[in-house]
């Protein structure tokens, strides 16, 4: 039992790892997003998330899944002891991503045009064709992750995608402002209204571009830096060699279906643009008040959202290679425990976030983008409610494909993703919803999933998830939390009247509310506290305060 309960630290700290610095990049992309916001506009917002759901898409298509196939497959061939086969996956892998990386680039370069005019967005083409080449770095960048990540280490994704956030903050903002500014001399010369937020937006994806670049620097150094220690692990090897061919072959079979899950997952953002958008324009709404939504809804919602949602993936990444090498081995109670200890830990994380973003949406939008619209207060509320259910089903979308079920995450995420559909259309064309239909076809989407990827763990690991512990005893302790939130919130804005003030003390009265609570529910046991990462300082916090 202790030998399964170190496993399960050494996952959650790894993931902590990766998440920290997920974390981390989410604050920095957060911060950096308000002063773009500010340049840009909303309806510049509306052309930059247009871009990046279309670019998202095609990164998905080239290079997402390889970080996460690169890493499961050098992992079992590790803890076979084939460090000769690990390395050959590696080098596959690599001309892999410069094929697939390569056509997706030209694709989305040449057919911009086409792509923002399927959504009625033809402004975001200028960014779309800025975000091409970033497949083709992404792509390579994502084989050097997933070989770290399949030697169980974290730190060089880690340390590369806080370089690379870093430097897109920088330059995205600078770009934004100086080509906004272009853009707005040349649209009142051409009377084009839209060219300034247009010009923007894509002067923030150049930020993408340059820290895609800067994360490709590091992690090639890192690379050749390692090539000596992997080069003594492959002197030892006498395992037989397997062929390119078979490299391929396997690459390929791991990669694909990894690839359709991840963009069946994440075409719903598409899917839902395209039906909002032509259903608001054949409904007669003006273009700027749809543009206005959107860029408010893929701007500001979803750049909150993602915050808690960069923790999921990154446990859900880090996991991968942990139970693919011990599903590898037969190691099953070692695949359950593993399991079930990272979901607990999420949604400790998940659900106080989901909360917290409800009780605090008004304040935070004023906070972040300076905006008090009444209905982008109301978007955050009413899609805050989705974190769990979309950090639940990433993570055993992860676990699924850890334990070579990766075809189940594709039949659940087309199921889901149709129910999204038709649940959108009823929303915008019976009920007149707008953006408020988006919002909450998005709730059902996320709890279709997660709904059915729970069903399929329980039945391919029989890693059945303990629903007090797991989400109620979190769920009341974030109840709780929130309603200590919401009084000192309301108690400072009366008595002082400054918004800053009153969210950072907000916050972190809801911090030290729901760490005491949930030590006193039970949430958490002395055990499971001290394996947390920094826990034994928890523990000791825990002890001073008199909570154990």
């Amino acid at each position: 039992m202790p030998d399964r309960e170190s496993k399960s630290k050494s996952i959650i700290v790894q993931g902590t790892i990766l998440a920290a610095a997920s974390f981390i990049s989410r604050i920095v992309g957060l911060l950096y997003r308000v002063p773009l916001t500010r340049i840009i506009g909303k309806r510049g917002n509306d052309y930059y998330g247009t871009a990046y759901t279309i670019y998202s898409i095609l990164l998905i298509i080239s290079s997402y899944s390889l970080p996460l196939a690169v890493s499961k497959m050098v992992s079992e061939r590790m803890a076979k002891g084939e460090s000769k086969n690990a390395a050959r996956v590696f080098k596959g892998s690599l001309v892999f991503a410069c094929v697939s990386g390569g056509i997706a680039s030209v694709i989305l370069f040449v057919f911009a045009d086409v792509f923002s005019g399927w959504v009625k967005t033809p402004e975001a083409a200028l960014a779309l064709r800025i975000l091409a080449p970033v497949l083709f770095l992404t792509a390579i960048v994502g084989v050097l992750r997933g070989l770290f990540q399949g030697l169980h280490t974290m730190i060089p994704t880690a340390v590369s995608q806080i370089i690379e956030q870093i430097v897109n903050a920088i330059i995205s903002v600078v770009a934004a402002y100086f080509l906004f500014t272009y853009g707005l001399r040349a649209g009142a010369v051409l009377g084009n209204a839209n060219n300034g937020p247009a010009f923007g937006a894509a002067g923030g994806t150049l930020g993408t571009l340059a820290g895609s670049v800067a994360a490709l620097v590091f992690m090639t150094f890192f690379t050749v830096m390692f090539i000596r220690f992997v080069k003594k692990n492959k002197r030892k090897d006498l395992s037989i060699k397997e062929s390119y061919r078979d490299i391929f072959h396997i690459i390929i079979l791991t990669v694909v279906p990894v690839i359709l899950s991840t963009t069946l997952y994440n075409v719903s953002a598409v899917i839902e643009m395209f039906i909002f958008k032509n259903i608001a324009v054949f409904q007669k709404y003006p273009v700027k008040s749809i543009s206005e939504w959107w860029g408010v809804y893929s701007g500001e919602y979803l750049v909150l959202q993602g915050v808690p949602m960069s923790i999921a993936s990154s446990l859900a990444s880090s996991s991968v290679p942990s139970l693919s090498a011990s599903y590898a081995l037969g190691k099953k109670e070692d695949v359950r425990s593993k399991i079930r200890s990272v979901s607990k830990f999420i949604m400790i994380i998940a659900i106080p976030c989901s909360v917290g973003l409800m009780v605090l949406s008004g304040p935070i939008l004023k906070l972040m983008f300076h905006d008090p619209d009444k209905l982008s207060a109301l978007i955050l509320i009413i899609g805050s409610f989705s974190i769990p259910f979309y950090c639940l089903s990433t993570l055993s979308n992860g676990f699924m494909q850890g334990i070579n079920k990766m075809k189940v995450p594709l039949r659940n995420c087309a199921i889901a993703m149709a129910a999204h559909a038709i649940m959108l259309v009823i929303l915008m064309l019976v009920f007149r919803a707008n953006i408020i239909g988006v919002v909450i076809a998005n709730n059902f989407y996320s709890i279709v999933l997660a709904i059915m990827n729970d069903i399929s763990i329980r039945r391919y690991s029989k890693a059945n998830l303990d629903p007090y512990d797991t989400f109620l005893k979190p769920l009341a302790s974030s109840i709780v939390m929130g309603f200590f939130v919401f009084i000192v919130y309301k108690i400072l804005d009366v008595a002082i009247g400054i918004n800053l003030f009153g969210v950072i003390v907000g916050i972190f009265t809801g911090i030290l509310v729901y760490f005491v609570m949930i030590i006193k529910t039970g949430t958490i046991s002395k055990d499971e506290l001290i394996t947390f990462p920094g826990g034994h300082k928890l523990y000791s916090l825990a002890k001073r305060m008199r909570l154990l």
